[in-house]
C-alpha cells in the first residue's frame, strides 16, 4: 500500500484508479456537497465552522483566558476524533479481524446524526437559529456535528487509502493547484495524464463542497435548523453510491484473482 495503512498490512478499498474513476465522481460530489452543506449550516447557526477542526483548534488557542470556552471546544475537537475513530472501527478494524467493513455505516450514521440535529433545533434544544454565539447549546450543536464530520472525513480517507477528503477543502485545493502546475508545465505524458486525473478528481470535490455549501445558504433562512436534512439525504444518498463502488471493485479484484489460478490448472499437452 503506498499510502498510509494500520501496520502497512491493508490495501486501500479503492485503489488509484478507482478513486479517479469518472464513474466514481458522483460520490465524491455528492459527500462533499454534505461537508460544505454542515459547514455553511453550522457558520448560519452558531457562526462557528465545524466540518474541519481548523477553527476549532484556533479558538482553542485563543480562548485560554476562558476555561468554560477552552474546554468546550477541547470537547469539539473530541468529538471529531471520536467519529474519526468509529469509523476506524467499522472499517479496518474489521479487516484487521478478517471481518467484512462495513463501508456504509458510518455514512449511515452521519446520516442519522443530521437528521437528528435538524429536529433537536426545531424543538429548541439549540436556541434560536443564527442568534447565539458560544452558548451551551451551541456547543451541543457543534459537538454533534463535529462527530458527523469525523466520521465522514475518516470513512472516506480509510476507503481511498487516504486520497480523498470530502469535509475540508484546503487539500483537495492545494492538489489541484499542484495538478494545474504540472498541466501548464512540459513534463512526460505519464505525469500529465494523472495531472489531468488529479485536477478532474479535485475540481470535482471543490465544486461539490461549493454547490453544498451554496445551496444550504439558500434555504437556511427559509427552514432554519432544517436545513441539516439537506446534508442528510444528501449523504445517505453518497453512502449507498460508496458501498456500491467498493463492492464493484471488489468484485472486479475477485475476478482478476480467479482468472490467472483458471488458466493455470490447465495442463499443456
Amino acid at each position: 500500500c503506498a499510502l498510509w495503512c494500520p501496520l502497512n498490512t491493508l490495501p486501500p478499498l479503492l485503489n488509484v484508479t478507482e478513486i479517479h474513476d469518472r464513474k466514481r465522481m458522483p460520490v465524491w460530489f455528492l459527500l462533499a456537497a454534505g461537508g460544505g452543506a454542515v459547514n455553511a449550516s453550522a457558520l448560519l447557526a452558531c457562526r462557528t465552522f465545524v466540518s474541519h477542526v481548523t477553527g476549532c483548534l484556533t479558538r482553542f488557542a485563543i480562548d485560554y483566558a476562558s476555561f468554560r470556552l477552552l474546554i468546550d471546544y477541547a470537547a469539539v475537537v473530541f468529538a471529531f476524533m471520536l467519529g474519526a475513530i468509529t469509523s476506524f472501527w467499522f472499517l479496518d478494524a474489521r479487516r484487521l479481524k478478517k471481518k467484512t467493513p462495513r463501508v456504509a455505516t458510518p455514512l449511515a450514521l452521519v446520516a442519522i446524526v443530521l437528521t437528528i440535529v435538524a429536529f433537536m433545533g426545531r424543538g429548541g434544544h439549540f436556541g434560536p437559529f443564527g442568534q447565539t454565539v458560544e452558548t451551551n447549546g451551541d456547543f451541543v450543536l457543534l459537538g454533534l456535528l463535529a462527530f458527523a464530520m469525523g466520521l465522514q472525513n475518516a470513512c472516506v480517507a480509510i476507503t481511498s487509502g487516504m486520497a480523498v477528503r470530502t469535509t475540508h477543502m484546503t487539500g483537495p485545493l492545494t492538489d489541484l493547484s499542484i495538478g494545474l502546475g504540472a498541466l501548464l508545465t512540459d513534463v512526460p505524458r505519464s505525469v500529465r495524464r494523472m495531472a489531468k486525473r488529479t485536477v478532474a478528481l479535485r475540481a470535482t470535490k471543490v465544486a461539490g463542497f461549493v454547490t453544498g455549501w451554496m445551496i444550504a445558504a439558500i434555504i437556511a433562512p427559509h427552514v432554519e435548523y432544517g436545513v441539516f436534512l439537506f446534508p442528510a439525504a444528501v449523504t445517505a444518498v453518497g453512502a449507498r453510491l460508496l458501498h456500491m463502488s467498493v463492492a464493484s471493485a471488489k468484485s472486479r479484484a475477485a475476478a482478476t484473482d480467479v482468472i490467472p489460478e483458471s488458466v493455470n490448472s490447465v495442463r499443456t499437452p
